[in-house]
């Protein structure tokens, strides 16, 4: 039995009419004549009466008709879903993310995604830079939203999407609080809440570079992992840290947010999408093809 048969079954039992269904199945009606009894040897009933009067369908060929309907919609469907993942509308994409992703791309770039590709099922993990570049290489992620400068062996292909700084982050209450900008240079007796340098080494390295080039040594207070942890860190008064200036759309009154005057560009930071393009499925070029489309709309609102 073939899907063939069961269409060309199908078109008949609508028209009951030999020469409008060939018509309709652009073949000739002898052989739809002969594949029609096939079909009826192969499923050993008859499904229609010939009578002079006209073509009727039998109550087994009714029956059968309902289940060769069922059948030929479940192909089409099964069509349908191999066509949409292999073009990026259907499946299933892994997006891994640096928690500072989460406060200006990821409310921008997920809604435009899923509203392009409705059908794509969406599984989000956060988790560091450094953990995102292993996931990418062992393909437990599709894609990823890392922090760069990134230092550490990556084979991945990087897409900058967003550039930052860093900033002061200090209790309302600090001395600080008040001042427009300060000076990293005469921050050295501050307490400072610093990157943990297992977790997250490039953060925990540009720190340190930022404090070399000021010509401080400043105590380390405390050690974290995310950027929100650093923020309520500074809001319960533990001491002071340096945070991507993004951090400001989270922060909102509970932080104050000072720029640094002698930050040089070479400790600039950003976020990148990751991927690897050579394995990359249909739903993994879509949202590049999103991210990349969202960053050149961007650059041209700018200029």
């Amino acid at each position: 039995m073939e899907l063939r048969q069961l269409r060309q079954f199908a078109v008949l039992a609508d028209t009951l009419n030999f020469h409008r269904a060939a018509e309709r199945l652009h073949m000739a009606q002898p052989p739809l004549s002969t594949a029609m009894r096939k079909l009826e040897e192969e499923l050993g009933i008859v499904l229609f009466d010939r009578d002079p009067r006209g073509l009727k369908l039998t109550v087994a060929g009714g029956i059968a008709l309902a289940h060769a309907r069922h059948t030929l919609q479940g192909a089409e469907e099964l069509r349908r879903a191999a066509t949409e993942c292999a073009t990026g509308e259907q499946g299933r994409l892994t997006l891994g993310f640096a928690g500072t992703s989460a406060f200006s791309l990821l409310p921008r770039l997920i809604p435009l995604f899923q509203a392009r590709y409705p059908r794509v099922e969406l599984v989000l993990r956060e988790s560091t830079t450094r953990a995102l570049i292993d996931a990418l290489a062992e393909h437990t992620v599709d894609v990823a939203l890392l922090r760069t400068p990134v230092f550490e062996p990556c084979d991945a292909e990087l897409l900058e999407l967003e550039r930052d700084r860093f900033v002061l982050a200090v209790h309302p209450d600090h001395p600080l609080a008040q001042r427009t900008s300060v000076a990293l240079a005469e921050l050295g007796d501050q307490p400072w809440i610093q990157y943990s340098r297992l977790q997250v080494p490039a953060m925990h390295a540009l720190v340190q570079l930022a404090f070399r080039h000021a010509g401080i040594a400043p105590k380390v207070v405390q050690e974290m992992v995310q950027v929100p942890t650093a923020v309520g860190l500074v809001e319960s008064g533990i001491g002071v840290a340096l945070v991507p200036s993004v951090t400001a759309r989270y922060a909102l009154t509970s932080v104050r947010l000072l720029p640094i005057d002698d930050l040089p560009t070479l400790l600039d930071i950003g976020i990148a999408l990751a991927h690897h393009p050579a394995v990359a499925t249909g739903p993994t070029q879509r949202f590049v093809d999103t991210a990349t489309e969202m960053l050149r709309a961007g650059q041209a609102a700018a200029d």
